[in-house]
């Protein structure tokens, strides 16, 4: 008797089970991938909360001096920047820096000038916004006291390097980010603190600069970035569902 051979319309059209499994792998590895990146949001939206929480509190709480030199290693972002802090001491005019500023009053400067304490070492003043025609010292000279002096206002972390589009050239005078610290150095300054205050609202004679300026500005998009995670973790779990069947099928 002879062997006939199966036609194709009679083999078995069972699954291959590879082939599910690794459809199953899939999609288990976008699901949990999914999962993970929603619960990682959810956690960033808690982290959110709290620093602004803590931001709030810091700026609406009496002002306080500054820490002492030895305690200024420990002054950080996560403890102490947007802390309500104040500062005596007489103004080094002669080493200020201008850095690029684009604020809601138009494109200008700020005017970064070196606060001497009483023990000698240097703060710098973020004392505000000039416009680009007042960059010259000269054109504002009655806004610039040359005795004792009391500042107020909000603590900030230098910000060392420059901007994502451009970088600071301490040789040329270009700065456009408060590297407090690379200042101090250009300016031939010691101990100068890693840290500068943004002068509050009070006005200054003849208007200028303009301090009070800072923007506190947290965005918290992290519960929308949320629901899209998970949405697309349930619309993984859909799409290998549907790979599934139309494989058993064949």
């Amino acid at each position: 008797m002879n062997d006939m051979p199966i036609s194709e319309s009679t083999a078995p059209k069972a699954p291959r089970i590879s082939r599910l499994i690794g459809i199953g792998f899939l999609t288990l590895f976008f699901f949990a991938t999914f999962i993970g990146l929603g619960v990682w949001q959810v956690e960033r939206r808690s982290w959110k909360l709290d620093l602004i929480a803590r931001v709030d509190a810091r700026i609406h709480a009496d002002a306080s001096p500054v820490a002492d030199e030895a305690a200024w290693p420990a002054v950080n972002a996560a403890n102490d920047e947007y802390r309500h802090a104040t500062a005596s001491g007489r103004f080094l005019h002669d080493k200020s820096a201008l850095v690029y500023a684009a604020t809601e009053r138009g494109p200008g400067y700020w005017v970064l000038t070196p606060l001497q304490l009483e023990s000698g070492a240097i703060l710098y003043i973020n004392r505000g916004w000039v416009p680009t025609d007042r960059k010259d010292a000269a054109s504002r000279a009655e806004g610039d006291p040359t005795g004792p002096v009391q500042v107020t206002g909000l603590l900030r972390i230098t910000e060392p390097g420059g901007t994502l589009l451009r970088s600071n050239d301490p040789s040329s005078g270009r700065w456009y980010s408060r590297d407090v610290e690379a200042m101090g150095k250009t300016a031939g300054l010691t101990h100068v603190a890693p840290f500068f205050i943004d002068a509050d609202d009070t006005p200054n004679p003849g208007g200028l600069p303009v301090g009070g300026l800072t923007i506190i500005r947290f965005p918290n998009s992290h519960l929308s970035y949320a629901l899209t995670w998970f949405a697309m973790a349930a619309l993984s779990l859909l799409g290998g569902a549907i790979l599934i069947r139309a494989e058993r099928r064949r």
